[in-house]
């Protein structure tokens, strides 16, 4: 251990934050629940759509387009959030950085009726595609800082929301 005393051995910088980028990044802190952060990110953004869908009990369509306007700004936001959380925390892809899965999940609720058996599909088809990360999945994580961060959920997100579509039409 180092004390103020010790002239030989210096002390680490402090850690430091940009406060809004941890924010967004870690989905207001959705991103710390253990275990699993990538699932409470997801379980997060599957709340914040039933409250949606609850609270005002919208058309299909304003369900639609409101879900697509969160993800924009999801990505918008979450690629350069999710740089600068890489950045400051030293690490390539933090398992705090849940933003990306918030993206994915909202991507495979869109079309989705509302309904728990349609919403837990989706939470349970999306975690599946970003656990394996079938083709092209992991390669988009070769992009660069938050850019291979987000874009692999993204591309998650598109697979789940597929076989969800696929399934809600055979079943």
């Amino acid at each position: 251990m180092t004390t103020s005393n010790q002239g030989n051995i210096s002390q680490p910088p402090p850690f430091r934050r940009t406060r809004w980028a941890w924010s967004v990044a870690t989905f207001f802190g959705a991103g710390f629940g253990k275990p699993g952060p990538g699932t409470w990110g997801s379980v997060a953004a599957v709340l914040l759509w039933a409250a949606e869908c609850a609270g005002r009990h919208p058309s299909a369509h304003t369900l639609l387009v409101g879900l697509m306007v969160w993800i924009a700004f999801s990505i918008v936001l979450g690629v350069p959030a999710a740089t600068i959380v890489a950045r400051e925390s030293g690490r390539k892809d933090p398992q705090f950085v849940v933003i990306d899965e918030v993206t994915g999940q909202w991507i495979a609720l869109l079309f989705c009726p509302f309904d728990w058996h349609h919403a837990l599909m989706a939470l349970i088809l999306f975690r599946l595609f970003d656990i394996t990360k079938p083709f092209p999945v992991r390669q988009l994580e070769s992009l660069p800082e938050g850019w291979g961060i987000v874009f692999d959920d993204v591309a998650a997100g598109l697979y789940a929301l597929g076989v969800a579509s696929l399934l809600r039409i055979w079943f």
